[in-house]
């Protein structure tokens, strides 16, 4: 297996597991998350394109196993904050027929790998409470919370 940057090639494979990681949300929270892809192909595309949104793939003889969805953030001048770089972990799935096979970890040390390339200070990620094995997971890689979003569903 290797980890690589994702090509516009890819896209028909990655929205394959788009879809199984929206299944996951839209299972846990039908209020609000839909039944749709995160994006379509022409949104990937361009993403794939823009050098400030990384996506890594896990490729195994020639099938796309997994993906990482990245994107540096860099607050400059701010009142409150650092002036640190960022690397947002904004997706991460691995293909639920591999799953158990460490591609996820082998993917989260290559993000990890990049934001130290990049320069960055962290990575970080937002987790969704209904995930509870994606949760374990980031734990167990050793994340630790960085802040909690709490709701109140009203009636």
């Amino acid at each position: 297996m290797i980890i690589r940057q994702a090509q516009v090639k890819d896209i028909d494979s990655v929205l394959k597991l788009l879809k199984q990681v929206n299944l996951i949300h839209h299972s846990g929270r039908p209020d609000i998350f839909k039944s749709a892809t995160k994006y379509s192909p022409a949104e990937l595309e361009e993403i794939i394109k823009d050098k400030n949104r990384p996506v890594l793939v896990a490729e195994d003889e020639g099938i796309i196993k997994g993906y990482a969805f990245c994107v540096y953030i860099k607050h400059e001048n701010d009142n409150m904050l650092t002036d640190i770089k960022t690397l947002y972990l904004d997706d991460l799935c691995v293909d639920e027929k591999a799953r158990g096979n460490h591609i996820g970890k082998s993917l989260y040390d290559a993000v990890l790998e990049l934001a130290k390339q990049n320069n960055c200070h962290n990575v970080t990620l937002n987790v969704w409470w209904l995930n509870q094995s994606a949760l374990k997971f980031y734990e167990k890689c050793g994340m630790q919370p960085l802040k909690i979003c709490m709701e109140k569903i009203l009636d």
